[in-house]
């Protein structure tokens, strides 16, 4: 079977898909920033801010799975971690293109998340792969990322970028923070609540990344969503339901989580709608395509 070379194997949604690779019978390969000699897959370094890679781990690579990116709301947006944010994104897919060009040595295919931040707040606006991208810190550094995924593709190498809306997880991510208020029986929403929420169970995101690895038809740039979207509110409701827990639903006030979160608030209140039409067009199908019965899955399985 292939080799697949993952940079932030180690993440969220590199956990996931290194074991699903994995079972399918993929050779899977991690790259980290040290040495890693017990961890479950054979890990290779690099060092994104010193611009070094290990030459062995890119010359065994079929395929190049990017998803390296510092934390969105892991720590406040002053103006080094906004900058951290960008270049952790930016420089990573310039460590790969380079190295393809120095070892003259391609694989197959280039895949990366990215992230349906580049849409920015668009309110009820159902947003797709070709409009143009929105305002905000989210957006411009989403595209800024995306300018480096496309130099990849320069390179002649087929590319593919995933953005990736809400990954639902037990794990980590928004849908771990989420569930905590509930152990006290509160749940709670954003603003009015009414914002659309572009989510997608974490397994359906992994499968995508694999679809598109395995389609050499595919390339550009495809959502990682859900096909239906859900009100922020509406996502804590069925969560409360998935959970079977009793609690109180209650606001967290726009003003208040501004005033505690400034920039990075538009994180949890903006309003993005996305459309899979253009994923689901490639034949792929999402095995979780609503949010009631993902949930449920993710909280039975503990995944």
């Amino acid at each position: 079977m292939p080799t697949v070379l993952i940079g932030g194997g180690s993440g969220l949604i590199g956990t996931r898909l290194s074991q699903l690779l994995d079972d399918q019978g993929y050779d899977v390969l991690h790259l980290s920033r040290k040495e890693r000699p017990n961890a479950p897959f054979r890990t290779y370094q690099w060092d994104v801010q010193a611009g070094t890679i290990d030459e062995e781990a890119v010359q065994q690579a079929d395929y190049v799975i990017n998803l390296a990116g510092a934390g969105i709301a892991d720590k406040p947006w002053t103006k080094s971690r906004k900058e951290l944010i960008i270049s952790s994104r930016v420089n990573t897919a310039r460590l790969f293109r380079d190295a393809f060009q120095r070892l003259n040595d391609y694989p197959k295919a280039y895949l990366s998340s990215t992230a349906i931040g580049y849409y920015g707040d668009r309110g009820e606006q159902l947003v797709q792969e070709s409009d143009p991208p929105g305002q905000g810190f989210l957006s411009e550094s989403t595209q800024a990322w995306e300018k480096a995924i496309q130099e990849v593709a320069e390179t002649g190498v087929r590319t593919v970028g995933i953005r990736i809306g809400i990954v639902m997880s037990t794990q980590g991510g928004a849908m771990e923070k989420m569930m905590i208020p509930f152990r006290f029986y509160a749940g709670t929403y954003f603003g009015d609540g009414q914002q659309w929420y572009s989510w997608v169970h974490i397994d359906d995101v992994c499968r995508l990344f694999i679809h598109a690895m395995e389609q050499e038809e595919m390339s550009g740039f495809y959502n990682g969503v859900a096909p239906h979207p859900a009100r922020n509110k509406d996502l804590v409701e069925q969560m409360k339901d998935a959970m079977g827990q009793t609690a109180v639903v209650m606001p967290a006030p726009a003003f208040a989580m501004r005033l505690a979160m400034g920039e990075m608030a538009h994180a949890v209140l903006d309003s993005t709608k996305v459309s899979a039409e253009k994923t689901l067009s490639t034949g792929f199908r999402f095995e979780h395509p609503e949010l009631g019965p993902a949930l449920k899955d993710l909280i039975d399985r503990k995944i």
